[in-house]
């Protein structure tokens, strides 16, 4: 059984560590990079330059899953964009009723994924046989292919597994859509389109959102329901000291997937000391249970070489850009937003600072709150208002809005 731990445990950690390890004038190390996936469709092709963002890269129909019934399973390839802008291949897993109407709605969701690895990618997990990797969640996506939506599946970390990246999460979520709307099989190209998903897939589609009119302006998106949203990494991480920890193999985890997407301005694999390097080595193709077990019960001043906090402006750089409520841009849909006000995992204050942002800009937004201390439970909670309130986006009903 896959064990499910919020972004905001992981992002808790991960400022702690790169403060910790980074060490003024130190020479970076090149980060380990994932196995690449075994199966050549999945790789990049050698004109991928020549593409925009969002172009078709590859088409694959996929086997009948028994979890969804008379439900197609495509797998699409394309091209999309890397935190430093650079072409990456990514692919989505498009989930579509078999008796679906043409141009029926098309909902992006971003799934959560803790991993370092190709097994980790929600294309791959889908078809798995390990008890450790299934989704659990998947059935009840039924829900809404029960409705006759086409659900899109984004493997958001990317072709490096860039755990940690957020950035990167809604530039490949917006291409996903580009991509899946360009497959004239799946009778999505003029389908209302909205994104939704929860904690680590919820930054992904708060992400997509806030970049939408910079990145991806051709993009008619009538909205995004996000919840249990990590906003500012920075303020969270400060809060943390260097103790010990039991989730901390996802945070080095996190540490090293913003290495690979940033090799030059984050070089922990630099500042890690033989302990650091043969925990790094566990987690190189690892998901979430072994990457806990890898970790667990371990603390920045066990890995790292040095306990000099250098306070390294460059590192700090890159948590920063991957905080969305330092990130000046707003969504251009309208916003469904849920958290609980108790939340003992995530600043909930940054949540509330950057949706009173949003409002200032004009973005309709519908804010609600799940009073549970539990960040999971709140997931739970917010369901039934996100997907009714999902319903009427995609029938057009004017948005509410409690600013």
């Amino acid at each position: 059984m896959r064990i499910r731990v919020p972004i905001a445990v992981i992002g808790a950690l991960l400022f702690t560590i790169a403060s910790g390890l980074v060490a003024s004038g130190s020479a970076a190390a090149q980060p380990l990079l994932p196995t690449p996936d075994p199966d050549p469709f999945y790789a990049a092709p050698a004109d991928i330059a020549d593409h925009r963002p969002g172009d078709v890269l590859g088409v694959r129909a996929m086997p009948a899953l028994a979890i969804f019934p008379d439900t197609d399973i495509t797998l699409i390839k394309f091209r999309s964009t890397s935190s430093e802008g650079k072409p990456i291949a990514a692919t989505t897993t498009v989930l579509s009723p078999r008796n679906r109407r043409p141009d029926a709605p098309l909902l992006s969701l971003q799934q959560i994924i803790n991993g370092l690895g190709a097994q980790c990618a929600v294309s791959r997990v889908l078809y798995t046989t390990d008890p450790n990797l299934q989704v659990r969640e998947a059935p009840g996506w039924n829900i809404l292919l029960q409705r006759g939506w086409t659900v899109a599946l984004p493997d958001h970390l990317g072709p490096r597994f860039a755990y940690g990246a957020a950035k990167l999460g809604g530039q490949i979520t917006l291409d996903g859509i580009r991509a899946a709307q360009h497959v004239s099989a799946l009778q999505v190209e003029h389908s209302p389109v909205a994104m939704t998903g929860y904690s680590g897939g919820g930054m992904a589609t708060a992400w997509a959102a806030a970049l939408a009119a910079s990145y991806a302006p051709d993009l008619r998106i009538a909205g995004a329901a996000m919840g249990g949203v990590p906003m500012n990494l920075v303020s969270m991480l400060e809060t943390l000291g260097l103790n010990r920890h039991p989730v901390f193999g996802l945070a080095l985890a996190a540490g090293l997937g913003l290495e690979r997407e940033y090799p030059d301005r984050f070089p922990l694999t630099d500042q890690l000391n033989d302990r650091g390097l043969a925990i790094r080595d566990k987690l190189l193709n690892s998901c979430t249970n072994d990457i806990l077990t890898a970790g667990a019960g371990q603390g920045a001043l066990d890995i790292a070489k040095t306990t000099v906090m250098t306070g390294d402006v460059t590192a700090r750089s890159v948590v920063e850009e991957n905080s969305l409520e330092l990130f000046q841009g707003v969504p251009n849909m309208p916003v469904f937003e849920w958290h609980s006000p108790i939340d003992g995992l995530i600043p909930v204050d940054a949540i509330v600072d950057t949706i009173h942002r949003y409002c200032a800009a004009g973005t309709q937004v519908w804010s609600e709150q799940e009073p549970v201390p539990d960040h999971l439970t709140a997931a739970v909670l917010g369901l039934p208002a996100a997907l009714n309130w999902l319903d009427a986006r995609f029938r057009g009903d004017p948005a509410p809005t409690n600013c």
